[in-house]
């Protein structure tokens, strides 16, 4: 390696000899720097999503490569955000690739004091089964004075401010049709 080369993987040296003498372009990339891409190029996919956070519903833009989530950013298309995320919005991509992330239903049995994991469909019957009986039990057809009630006590929904207006939409419709009257969401309270 002559000194001619051993100058040329200067910075310094390629800022002085070079056309970026404020060495704030070229001058100041290395073959690494150079060589390196963005996660978004290479991505296969992208596709356009909602952040999960709050209810202000801002847009994002979802790069995926491989079948896997590489880069989360703001949509420019977003009337709402115009391309912009808040702090929690852009650290998206730790909540879908997060090392602690549970991706099994878990469930600890009463008095237990381990968890278990179950398949996804006898969770759904041990929630539907619950839902059924809560609802029985706490059925009122008629009150004192014999006028149709049609409710019932036993079931309540308390929404999350994470939770989209559609998303809030659909739970209160749900709940009214099993005969819940109580309903409320984070937002409100």
């Amino acid at each position: 390696m002559g000194v001619r080369t051993f100058l040329e993987g200067w910075p310094v040296y390629r800022q002085l000899t070079g056309d970026d003498p404020l060495g704030r372009g070229a001058a100041a990339k290395s073959a690494g720097s150079k060589a390196l891409v963005a996660r978004t190029e290479t991505a296969d996919r992208v596709v356009k999503s909602i952040c999960p956070y709050c209810a202000v519903g801002c847009g994002q833009r979802v790069y995926v490569k491989d079948e896997r989530v590489v880069q989360i950013e703001g949509d420019p298309d977003s009337p709402i955000s115009r391309g912009r995320l808040c702090p929690k919005g852009s650290a998206s991509l730790g909540l879908v690739n997060g090392p602690l992330r549970e991706t099994r239903v878990k469930y600890r049995r009463p008095y237990s004091t381990q968890w278990e994991e179950l398949d996804l469909d006898t969770a759904m019957d041990m929630i539907t089964d619950r839902v059924i009986e809560a609802r029985r039990k706490g059925w009122q057809d008629k009150d004192e004075q014999g006028r149709r009630l049609r409710r019932t006590m036993g079931i309540a929904s308390l929404g999350g401010a994470t939770l989209d207006n559609e998303e809030n939409y659909l739970i209160k419709k749900l709940f009214t049709a099993m005969g819940a009257i109580q309903v409320e969401n984070q937002a409100r309270i």
